[in-house]
């Protein structure tokens, strides 16, 4: 194998190894195949042009990968293909401010323990803090637990 096919095995390899980390992330057939490559054209450096050559190539193909990833840092790569977008939203967590303890409601799915609940006519997570229940139960807000509405049923 010339030394040409050598070194395109191992561009290929490194260009597959960046789209497994660019395009698609994960364990993928491109980064198995990515790193294979590169194996497979450091291996043949070794076994066409010996140890010495071997050891240049390995070294080579070590520096052209470390500098590539620090050129695509510094190059703002990363930013020009993440997704660039802010979330503003929060989670809801002044339940207090629209229930309060006391407040009666029925349940709208079963609570096997969470489930829905519909208290001051908007609909709610809630727990049940004893047993199982059923859809249409009437019950009464006992206390809260982060986002979730603790609940007890009405005799």
């Amino acid at each position: 194998m010339s030394l040409t096919a050598i070194i395109i095995l191992i561009i290929l390899g490194i260009i597959l190894f960046y789209v497994e980390f660019l395009i698609i992330p994960g364990v993928t057939i491109a980064g198995i195949a990515g790193v294979i490559l590169v194996i497979v054209g450091v291996f043949f450096g070794y076994k066409e042009f010996g140890v010495p050559t071997g050891h240049y190539i390995l070294g080579a193909t070590a520096i052209f990968s470390v500098f590539s990833i620090v050129i695509m840092l510094r190059s703002n790569t990363w930013e020009k293909i993440a997704l660039d977008s802010k979330i503003d939203g929060k989670s809801s967590t002044g339940l207090e401010t629209e229930i309060s303890i006391g407040d009666q409601g029925v349940t709208i799915t079963r609570l096997n323990p969470y489930g829905k609940v519909q208290i001051n006519d908007k609909f709610y997570e809630a727990k049940s803090s004893s047993s199982y229940l059923d859809p249409k139960t009437k019950v009464e807000v006992k206390k809260f637990d982060g986002s979730h509405v603790i609940v007890k049923p009405l005799n």
